[in-house]
């Protein structure tokens, strides 16, 4: 029996957990949204949820932790700037984990998604989507004459080299 064995070793060394935890936990914090596979999403959640709280309260000492923590200049700047003031009435619970119903090609390992709750990355998809298809009319094809194909001509190079 293991006795007093916290969290998952997901196959991995403590270098490489700690290097994982830290590249999930940054990409989460950058994109508000990550597809990993749910045992990683399940033990990165803690983690994560420490982190934001951290981010809550803008001191210098928390700004210090979670620079070390994190190791990443723009995920410590968008964590005390965006996402803590966004959390700040909330009490915890600032992630969700939503299973995917496809598996991994490679190794049929099981997908989720891991998100922030309240964040808006579908919106800005939708929105860039449509204000593309605003700013960019659909324009006509141009027809194909018809009548028969002429051989392609042969490019200008050949004629600039001399042969």
């Amino acid at each position: 029996m293991m006795h007093n064995v916290a969290g998952k070793s997901l196959g991995r060394n403590s270098a490489h957990r700690a290097a994982l935890r830290k590249n999930l936990t940054v990409s989460l914090i950058l994109h508000e949204r990550v597809v990993t596979t749910l045992p990683k999403a399940k033990a990165l959640r803690p983690h994560v949820e420490k982190v934001i709280t951290l981010g809550k309260k803008n001191t210098l000492a928390n700004v210090r932790r979670a620079a070390a923590l994190l190791q990443d200049k723009e995920a410590v700047k968008k964590l005390f700037d965006v996402i803590g003031p966004r959390y700040a009435n909330r009490a915890g619970g600032y992630t969700r984990i939503m299973r995917m119903g496809d598996y991994r090609i490679g190794d049929g390992g099981s997908k989720a998604v891991f998100e922030l709750v309240d964040n808006n990355v579908l919106e800005r998809k939708l929105s860039a989507v449509s204000t593309e298809s605003a700013e960019a009319p659909a324009e006509a094809t141009p027809r194909r004459p018809s009548g028969p194909r002429r051989p392609a001509q042969a490019p200008d190079r050949i004629a600039a080299i001399g042969i």
